[in-house]
């Protein structure tokens, strides 16, 4: 008997502008855009997908370039969607893939649970985290996950140990076409007011010291061993650097801007310039912690 097919429940779009759903800003067209309802409805919509058909993942948008030919698949946007958080005994807590970064740190805080609190500091999702061991001041998200559930393109869902991922600095290798729906993290009992103010203490230090009021991904290349990227970029010289409407920022060297009317192409491009003049300068080649998909504009 054939399968019964099943009408998804969330939204879908067509042609869909990722300009409008990236921190930078820019990005042509997805093909299909897809909000899921919940994890149950996203099971059933990636059981009907063609097994040919390409999948992003999208959070916050942040760490993510879309070119400005667009994507020729279906995005998968969980912001707003994948967002159970949820305490789960006396020290661990649970969150969807959609759950941004930021309100795990004040939920954590808020439940006298300490040691996330660098999340406040992050923009984007839990399942980005995930993905990429995303880390600030010091710590890493994989240091406090016990368990993880995944999902891969014909809806199965599975438990996985950290074991079962080779993880490290901003990289973390699965199984091949799996995706993050949710984590178990272990955090240690603290207190409150302390695991509050340790918050607002780390988000001052990230004003103080990155740009916030204009439109960026966060840091664009991995810190080299022993070194800082920012470092090395301002070494060569290149804050304020421009390319089109990107530019260098001149508060943290490793941020560039959309400073108004960038293209994806530009914001490309001068990563490209700026990891050629770094290496000229200093012989260390950079490597862009950002994501880069789509086609090129033709």
């Amino acid at each position: 008997m054939a399968e019964r097919t099943v009408k998804p429940r969330g939204e879908l779009l067509i042609d869909e502008p990722m300009s409008r759903h990236t921190t930078w800003r820019v990005g042509g067209a997805a093909k299909r855009f897809y909000r899921p309802a919940d994890s149950a409805d996203l099971v059933g919509f990636l059981r009907q997908l063609p097994p040919e058909e390409p999948v992003l993942w999208l959070g916050l948008g942040s760490n993510l370039l879309v070119r400005d030919g667009g994507f020729n698949g279906t995005v998968i946007a969980t912001q707003g969607r994948l967002e159970a958080l949820v305490q789960v005994g006396a020290r661990e807590i649970r969150a969807e893939s959609g759950v941004a970064c930021a309100k795990v740190a004040r939920f954590a805080a808020r439940s006298g649970l300490c040691g996330v609190e660098f999340l406040a500091g992050i923009p984007g999702t839990m399942g980005g985290a995930l993905a990429m061991n995303s880390g600030a001041f010091g710590s890493e998200i994989w240091d406090y996950v016990t368990r993880v559930e995944t999902i891969d393109r014909s809806g199965t869902v599975r438990e996985r140990q950290p074991g079962d991922f080779e993880i490290g600095y901003r990289r973390v290798r699965g199984v091949e076409g799996e995706w993050f729906l949710s984590c178990h993290l272990r955090l240690k009992v603290g207190d409150v007011a302390a695991a509050q103010r340790h918050i607002r203490e780390l988000l001052e230090r990230r004003t103080a010291s990155q740009p916030t009021g204009m439109p960026s991904c966060g840091s664009v290349f991995r810190n080299p061993e022993g070194d800082y990227a920012a470092r090395l970029i301002e070494a060569a010289g290149l804050k304020g650097l421009r390319l089109g409407g990107a530019c260098v920022s001149e508060k943290h060297a490793n941020f560039i801007l959309n400073e108004g009317g960038a293209s994806a192409a530009d914001i490309e491009g001068l990563m490209e310039r700026v990891r050629v003049e770094v290496e000229r300068s200093s012989g260390i080649r950079l490597e862009h912690e950002v994501r880069v998909v789509g086609e090129a504009e033709l």
